[in-house]
C-alpha cells in the first residue's frame, strides 16, 4: 500500500483513466510525482497498439490512411490525460501573450477564461503535431521510441515540479511541490530520465532526447524569466 496509494493518486489528478477513491494526504503524495511517468507508459502503449494496427502491421489488409493514423495519434495523449496539460499550456499562453508584467501573468494564470492567444497557440500546435503524425511510418521500433519519449516527457515535467522553484504558494503545482518528498522524487526521476535519454540514444531516437532537453530547459529559463 507504500507505493500503490502515491500511484493512484499520480493516475487521478493527472490521467482520465478510473482509480479508486482514497484521501489526499501529504503521507500518500510523498511520491506521486515518481509515478507520474507511468502515464506516459500507459499512453505509449495506446499509441504503439493503436499505430501497429492501423499501418496495417497487425492485420495487413488494414491501411487506415494517413488523416485517420495522425487523427487517433493526434487525440489519444488528450484522452488519456483529459486535457489537463493543454489547459495549463492555454493558461500559459493567455499570459505570455498578455505581455504584461510578471504579476499581471500570474493573475491570468488563475483566470479560468479562454482568451484568443490560447487559441491561437492550441490551434497551431494540434496542426503541428497532426502534419508530424502525416509523415510518419509506423514500425514497431517507431512505437518503441515514441512511447520511450512519453515516459521521458513526464519524467522531466515531474522533475521541473521537484526541482525549479514554485512562482506563487497556491495552485495545483505547489501542492504537489510541498506535498513531495523532493530529494527523492528529484533522484528517482533524474536516474529514469538519464536512462530513458541514454536508450533512445543507442535506440538511435537521440533527437527525440535532445529535443526533450532542450524543451526542458527552454521551459526552466522562460518561467523563470515570466513568471519568477
Amino acid at each position: 500500500m507504500k507505493f500503490l496509494e502515491p500511484m493512484i493518486v499520480a493516475f487521478s489528478m493527472y490521467s482520465k483513466i478510473p482509480m479508486p477513491r482514497i484521501e489526499w494526504n501529504k503521507e500518500n503524495m510523498k511520491y506521486t510525482m515518481c509515478f507520474f511517468p507511468l502515464i506516459g507508459v500507459v499512453t505509449g502503449v495506446l499509441i504503439y497498439l493503436a499505430g501497429m494496427f492501423l499501418d496495417g502491421n497487425i492485420f495487413p489488409k488494414v491501411n487506415s490512411g494517413r488523416l485517420m493514423f495522425a487523427a487517433v495519434m493526434t487525440l489519444i495523449p488528450v484522452f488519456v490525460s483529459g486535457g489537463i496539460h493543454l489547459d495549463g499550456f492555454m493558461d500559459t499562453m493567455d499570459a505570455l501573450g498578455s505581455w504584461g508584467d510578471k504579476e499581471k501573468k500570474l493573475e491570468i494564470l488563475k483566470d479560468p477564461h479562454c482568451g484568443a492567444f490560447a487559441v491561437i497557440r492550441l490551434c497551431s500546435y494540434f496542426l503541428a503535431y497532426f502534419a508530424l503524425c502525416t509523415a510518419v511510418q509506423f514500425t514497431p521500433r517507431t512505437g518503441f521510441l515514441w512511447t520511450l519519449a512519453l515516459v521521458l516527457e513526464r519524467a522531466l515535467s515531474g522533475l521541473a515540479v521537484a526541482a525549479f522553484p514554485m512562482a506563487k504558494n497556491t495552485g495545483l503545482a505547489h501542492t504537489f511541490a510541498s506535498a513531495a518528498d523532493r530529494k527523492t522524487v528529484r533522484s528517482v526521476l533524474f536516474g529514469l530520465a538519464f536512462a530513458l535519454c541514454a536508450a533512445l540514444t543507442v535506440l538511435g531516437g537521440w533527437g527525440l532526447a535532445l529535443a526533450a532537453l532542450l524543451v526542458f530547459v527552454r521551459y526552466y529559463v522562460v518561467s523563470k524569466k515570466q513568471f519568477g
